[in-house]
């Protein structure tokens, strides 16, 4: 008899935890956004954002104005863009949006570490 396939490859840890967090309408916060409220603070800007995240500026724009209308107040400053150029920074709320969810990550991450080490170790038995 075969030998099962191996669970795990040898390029990422034996398991992965990924938050998301489905509030009622219109506020949905998962890896998508976060990464982009991320890439805004790091490029300045949505269209920077973009870039790096490989999505079209339309997209990473849709995101941002989401994220911006289900919270009370924006979590991205943004600025036309023109001569002196425009750009986008995160608020305040934004930045703490950010860290309250990479927050709660981590803290996921920890609580279920024991599991997936049990269902590795079942799925390993053989």
């Amino acid at each position: 008899m075969p030998s099962p396939p191996s669970v795990t490859r040898p390029d990422r840890p034996p398991a992965q935890v990924q938050v998301r967090i489905l509030f009622s309408a219109p506020l949905n916060l998962g890896p998508g956004k976060i990464r982009l409220l991320e890439a805004i603070r790091d490029a300045g800007s949505i269209s920077g954002a973009a870039r790096v995240l490989h999505i079209s500026y339309r997209r990473a724009w849709l995101m941002a104005d989401a994220l911006n209308k289900a919270f009370p107040s924006p979590l991205i400053d943004t600025a036309a863009g023109g001569v002196k150029g425009g750009g986008a920074r995160l608020a305040p709320l934004g930045e703490e949006v950010l860290s309250r969810y990479r927050r709660l990550e981590a803290e996921a991450r920890a609580a279920a570490a024991t599991q997936a080490e049990a269902l590795l170790a079942l799925a390993r038995q053989g």
